[in-house]
């Protein structure tokens, strides 16, 4: 029947269509995760017109309920005697007929509204299931590079201070099943792990049950390897739900696999396995690789757990930059040695607020995804491990920029006929660049139209950063913190022209905060005169000696 099937589906198919109008990698900048706050907004608005609307329709139902119940109970007491009483009766093919039409009006009124409901709007943002994954992805880059506690985070606690309300079980179980998706088994099951806990405690209906939750745990276990605790988690999926057919089918394939895995020990423990070499080697610890060895540095370095040594910090001064250009005798910029042999350093009050704000304004009409030099085909090419949006602005743009220019020229002593482009970037949630090299290897085909490598490399701070947010160099130990309206300096190349391997460098996650900076990188083209070769040839290949960092906790 038509009415049946119609008040079957009703009560199920209220759903917003909340992807109409969507715009990717909103998540890679935080400035374009800020226009989010409006889209929510307008459904606070849309959600409570529904609901005033909502209520009064609900109220008119439930008068019909009541009567509809009234009468059926009146009726069931004495059923001959009811019908057949003609005015019940025609009340009764009433409330079938011409009652029930207005009930279905009222019903599919209330259906057509919520499927017509503004919440598509054409001049709002609205976020894609790529920022949702790109979002689960920074929550466990920050977790995994500050160290930070699974359960602490989903309270709204970032390094013990409160920012945030508490994430819902709803909250952490989407978390866990986006990166169990994206194959992150091992925070997946963390994640899952707090929603049950959460889910315990709430005792508020989602479109999810424990029953979910149990499952993928049990089989993120499993695929971590770990099959013992996978049964153990299955047999409790079980306990909640006898009849669950995946977790009975588990159970004979994981009690086989563990049964297998002792058998294979047991012959093991006996020499039976006919390739002892191997098991050996297999119980030795595996050994870092110089990619994961650097991880770990960088990851202290974000943290601020190393410090440079004492050899070069006790060399380190402050001073005022006089030289370079006759007008820093008028206006001398205060200069901070951040790091000798490479020189590092950072240059305070070298760009004002107002500077900052115009910047800003003329670049996030024109944020694309950063991207980076593909080093087999030199291309530009959007990189997850880089995650945030940039521009490129033009000296002959504005004055501004122009005016940023020439200050770079008074500060470097460099000559910005081969600089490229003012490039203004702001860091998306988590967002960060791994360690990489502002010039191109040899190897690399990147730069061929520009003239010459990237000799050097200007650092501009547009913002404070609450947490996180650091440039560290991994070969040198040194973290640089952001400091609004300053510059961090540094040469990329040696004085042959060839790449410095010390100048390896990263920006580390936002853990809180919006980080905005801006680069301006400089050629060799021009700087013949300003940065000559010297005596000695320095090759690329050839890490120039530098001292080890140390451990901040050590001093």
């Amino acid at each position: 029947m038509h009415r049946t099937s119609l008040l079957h589906v009703i009560c199920f198919g209220i759903t917003f269509n909340l992807w109409s109008w969507t715009r990717a990698e909103l998540f890679t900048a935080i400035s374009e995760v800020e226009p989010l706050l409006e889209t929510h907004k307008k459904i606070i608005d849309d959600l409570d017109d529904y609901i005033q609307k909502e209520e009064k329709r609900l109220s008119i139902l439930k008068k019909h309920l009541n009567i509809y119940r009234k009468e059926h109970d009146m009726a069931m007491e004495d059923i001959p005697n009811y019908l057949g009483n003609p005015i019940n009766a025609f009340t009764l093919i009433k409330r079938l007929t011409t009652d029930l039409d207005f009930i279905e009006q009222s019903i599919k009124v209330g259906t057509e509204y919520v499927k017509n409901i503004t919440v598509s709007h054409a001049d709002v943002k609205y976020p894609t299931l790529e920022d949702l994954t790109g979002a689960a992805q920074a929550l466990t880059r920050l977790q995994d590079t500050y160290h930070l506690d699974i359960s602490e985070l989903a309270e709204g606690r970032l390094n013990g201070v409160i920012y945030s309300t508490p994430m819902t079980a709803g909250d952490c179980y989407e978390l866990g099943r986006t990166l169990y998706n994206e194959k992150d088994y091992q925070n997946s099951l963390s994640w899952m792990m707090e929603a049950l806990r959460k889910y315990n405690d709430e005792k508020d209906v989602y479109n999810f049950t424990d029953v979910d939750i149990l499952e993928y745990i049990s089989f993120s276990h499993y695929l971590l390897g770990d099959v013992r605790k996978a049964l153990e988690w299955t047999n409790k999926l079980l306990e909640v739900d006898p009849t669950h057919p995946r977790a009975r089918g588990n159970v004979p394939h994981f009690q086989k696999s563990i049964a297998e895995q002792e058998e294979k020990l047991r012959k093991k423990r006996r020499g039976e396995t006919g390739d002892g070499e191997n098991d050996e080697d297999d119980e030795k610890p595996s050994k870092l690789s110089p990619l994961g060895k650097e991880r770990k540095v960088y990851e202290a370095l974000c943290r601020g757990e190393m410090d440079i040594p004492s050899e070069i910090s006790k060399k380190l001064k402050c001073s005022y930059l006089t030289e370079n250009h006759p007008f820093l005798k008028l206006a001398p910029i205060k200069m901070e040695q951040m790091y000798i042999a490479p020189d590092v350093f950072l240059f305070h009050q070298v760009m004002s607020d107002e500077e900052i704000e115009e910047i800003k304004t003329m670049a996030k009409p024109r944020f694309r995804r950063a991207v980076v030099h593909d080093p087999a085909t030199g291309e530009l090419v959007a990189a997850h491990y880089r995650i945030s949006k940039s521009a490129w602005l033009r000296d002959d743009e504005a004055a501004v920029v122009a005016r940023v220019s020439r200050r770079v020229h008074h500060f470097t002593g460099l000559s910005m006929l081969s600089a490229e482009e003012l490039q203004v970037v702001n860091y998306g949630i988590g967002g960060h660049y791994e360690p990489h090299f502002d010039f191109a290897r040899k190897e690399e085909n990147a730069f061929q139209k520009s003239n010459g490598n990237r000799i050097a490399t200007v650092l501009f701070y547009m913002s404070e950063v609450a947490q996180g947010g650091a440039t560290v160099f991994t070969e040198l130990g040194l973290s640089v913190f952001p400091v609004k309206n300053a510059a961090v300096f540094w040469m990329n190349l040696h004085p042959s022209g060839e790449g410095d391997l010390a100048t390896r460098h990263a920006a580390c996650p936002v853990l809180r905060g919006s980080k905005w900076v801006s680069n301006k990188w400089i050629h060799q083209g021009g700087q013949e005169l300003l940065k000559p070769c010297n005596l000695e040839y320095q090759r690329e290949d050839v890490m120039r000696k530098v001292p080890k960092p140390v451990p901040r906790t050590s001093r």
